[in-house]
């Protein structure tokens, strides 16, 4: 399976700073990836929705690592090649770091971004 596309929306908030739709094989599309901006630096969250008690559950993910990397470098890849186009010059720190790794505070973006 491979990923054919990456489309990149920029976001200038704290922690959130991108997010990312990637395509597999040109037939199959997942919305809703996160680029945070965390203390080991930038990681790929996978499309969440939060429950009835306040916690997130991924909608979708990789069952397995080599395939979390693939997708965290294409989208992290994609992500740096954005903002070098925005005029802003930053490296992409490729040493993914798990959502459960991470203490962030997210509010629901992802739904607000769908609306």
């Amino acid at each position: 399976m491979d990923i054919t596309e990456v489309r990149i929306t920029l976001r200038n908030e704290e922690k959130l700073k991108a997010f990312a739709s990637i395509t597999f094989d040109d037939c199959f599309v997942v919305r809703g990836l996160k680029v945070i901006n965390g203390s080991q630096g930038y990681f790929v969250s996978m499309p969440s929705r939060k429950r009835k008690d306040g916690s997130y559950q991924d909608v979708a993910h990789p069952i397995n690592n080599d395939m979390r990397k693939r997708i965290e470098d294409k989208v992290l890849d994609a992500f740096e090649n954005e903002l070098n186009k925005a005029g802003a010059a930053v490296t992409v720190a490729k040493d993914p770091v798990s959502v459960e790794e991470e203490d962030f505070d997210m509010e629901d973006e992802a739904a607000k971004a769908q609306h």
